[in-house]
């Protein structure tokens, strides 16, 4: 024996809530960004493919040829060489910049040598006046 089953139908049945305007544009940017990214996903395959939405918008896409793979790889590791230079180049300057800030907070090596020579001359200045007190 079986219980018979008793299944309730009301006349709200397929009918949506009452729902804000802003949970209303949530649902729709999310089902936008599900389609953008099963159209990113299709657009980004290496096949041909053919987008046509509702004759509004079509498109297709066909991978690139080995030849162009090549030139495209070159013009990459140009880009890469071109990035690197002119990181270069900036470290170079910045380095310039820092060694002339240290050299005018440190005095040169030829100042050094100036001070050395006045104190040879002052000691020998000083020295002469010794000698010219022993004589009187």
């Amino acid at each position: 024996m079986s219980s018979p089953v008793i299944v309730a139908t009301t006349e709200e049945e397929g009918q949506l809530q009452d729902y804000s305007v802003d949970q209303a544009a949530g649902a729709i940017v999310l089902v936008l960004g599900a389609i953008a990214g099963l159209l990113q996903v299709i657009w980004m395959s290496k096949c041909h493919c053919k987008v046509n939405l509702c004759y509004i918008f079509r498109c297709e896409r066909r991978p690139p040829t080995e030849e162009e793979m090549k030139t495209l790889k070159q013009k990459i590791g140009e880009k890469k060489q071109d990035k690197i230079l002119k990181k270069e180049e900036q470290i170079l300057k910045e380095e310039k910049t820092i060694q002339k800030d240290v050299e005018s907070l440190i005095p040169s090596l030829s100042s050094k040598k100036q001070d050395k020579n006045l104190e040879i001359d002052i000691k020998s200045i000083n020295g002469s006046k010794d000698d010219v007190d022993d004589l009187t």
